[in-house]
This record gives structure tokens, C-alpha cells and sequence, in this order.
């Protein structure tokens, strides 16, 4: 049997808008969904690490919650049970047309497909978040909080000056993986009828049948997507501090940006910097 590719009904006409549409959805939810994310993630870490149990008590439920049921599922839930709950009036304002809340790309933001969709995203991938930071958080040696404190640092300077940057670093690449899985995933929300890449590729399917066509062009879409994100991200995350820097300067740098005086013991005696 022979294959007759017709890329012409594709990029051409309705379906080539379509296609365009979805990938500029898909590119905006998962920058809204990735900012929510990281602000929720910052806000839980700040729970799990206030004295006391209630707040890690109620970490603990979020991440056991949203991690262990099925995305799909919770994006149903947000756009059929929890939207209904809202008022009236916010879901007739919402659910209207507005012009002016309306992006490149034919893309309304102010629609409930779009506000569940980023939302729910948000929520799921920040559970995985809270977690690979926490990882990175623990494989900082014990003697980096001991040397911060015997500097004079408070808890707050020590988690701001020393356990973060460390942290971050040895949990990058753990983080970036879920900011992709985060786009990847924003695929599901065609389940709620956000018009997202993978919807509008269903549609261009319906629409003439060129199934091959559409779906190979979806995912070379979703392919590039994912190594630009990859290789931004990596540019610009946190370096690794040069070995061969000395130690006295990093333990000085640090220091100095905590706004504290330095002590340090230069053959046996110290001295105050």
C-alpha cells in the first residue's frame, strides 16, 4: 500500500490556522501553568519549613493528594465540579466573550478552559516540584548549615544564602524535566475542550482526514517546544561555583551578601572581616 502525503492540506488554509492556534495555547498555558506552579511551590516550601507540624502536615496531604491521582481526572474536576461552585455571576462574566482578553492566535485567557487547564496544571506539577526541591534541599551537607550558623546567619539567611543556591544546582535538571513534563502534559486539557496543539490536531483530523499529516506535524511541534524550553532553561539556570575557587572567598561572598560580619581563623587566631 502506498502512502500519498498531502502536507498541503495541512499547512495551508484552515487547518495551517488551526495548528497555529493550538501551538500558541499550548505555548501559553504552560507559561502560565509553570509561573503558577513555581508560586505555589515557593508557598508550600515556606510551610514545610516553618516550625511546627501543621504545616507540614498539610504539605504532606497536598503532595499525597495531587500526586497520586490521575491529572486528567483533576482537571475534570476543576472545570465541571469546582467551576459550578463559583458564583453565578463570575461564570456568566467569565464564560462571556471579551476582545480585549484575547491573545495572538485567536486564544481567549479569560475563558474556563483556560483559567482550569493552567490551574490544574499548576497544581499537579507543583506537588512533583515540592519534592525535587526537597531532595535538593537534603543533599547539602549538614556541615554547609553548621559553617552558616557559626558565621552568625539566621535560619532564614542560611535557607536564602546557602541551602537554596546549593539546592537549586543539584536539583536543575530534576526541575527542568517536570517544567517539560508540566508542557507535555497540557496536552490532557483537550479533555476539557481547551482548544490546546493536540485538540486542534484532532480537529484538522476530522476536519479532512489527513490523520499522518496533522499528528506528525503535532509532534515534531511538541519536539521542538520541548528542546527550546530544555536548552533555555539549562542556559539559564544555576552554574555550578568553580572547584577551584577557595573556599575562604565563597564563605566571604556569602557573608557579605547576608550582610553579616565574616570571622574566619587564620593560623590559630580569628579574626573579624
Amino acid at each position: 500500500m502506498a502512502w500519498h502525503l498531502d502536507w498541503a492540506g495541512v499547512l495551508t488554509g484552515q487547518p495551517l490556522h488551526w495548528i497555529i492556534s493550538g501551538f500558541l495555547a499550548t505555548l501559553y498555558i504552560t507559561l502560565i501553568g509553570s509561573i503558577l506552579a513555581t508560586l505555589v511551590t515557593l508557598f508550600m516550601l515556606s510551610l514545610r519549613l516553618t516550625p511546627g507540624r501543621l504545616g507540614r502536615g498539610l504539605v504532606a496531604v497536598y503532595v499525597s493528594l495531587f500526586r497520586n491521582t490521575p491529572l486528567l481526572v483533576q482537571l475534570l474536576f476543576w472545570y465541571f465540579a469546582a467551576w459550578s461552585v463559583l458564583p453565578q455571576d463570575w461564570r456568566f462574566y467569565i464564560g462571556d466573550i471579551h476582545p480585549w482578553a484575547t491573545l495572538p492566535g485567536d486564544v481567549a485567557w479569560l475563558a474556563p478552559e483556560f483559567l482550569c487547564a493552567s490551574w490544574g496544571l499548576a497544581l499537579f506539577s507543583a506537588a512533583f516540584l515540592i519534592e525535587e526541591i526537597q531532595a535538593g534541599l537534603n543533599s547539602v551537607p549538614a556541615g554547609q548549615t553548621e559553617a552558616a550558623l557559626s558565621q552568625g546567619l539566621s535560619q532564614g539567611q542560611i535557607l536564602r544564602y546557602v541551602l537554596l543556591p546549593q539546592g537549586l544546582i543539584n536539583a536543575w535538571q530534576p526541575l527542568v524535566g517536570q517544567y517539560l513534563n508540566l508542557m507535555k502534559l497540557s496536552s490532557l486539557a483537550s479533555g476539557i475542550s481547551f482548544a490546546e496543539l493536540t485538540y486542534q490536531i484532532g480537529h484538522v483530523e476530522s476536519y479532512n482526514a489527513h490523520a499522518l499529516e496533522a499528528f506528525a506535524i503535532g509532534t515534531g511541534l511538541y519536539l521542538l517546544l520541548g528542546i527550546l524550553m530544555g536548552s533555555l532553561m539549562l542556559l539559564l539556570g544555576p552554574k555550578r561555583p568553580d572547584r577551584n575557587q577557595p573556599r575562604l572567598a565563597i564563605l566571604l561572598d556569602v557573608a557579605e551578601q547576608a550582610s553579616v560580619p565574616a570571622r574566619v581563623s587564620v593560623k590559630g587566631v580569628r579574626h573579624d572581616l
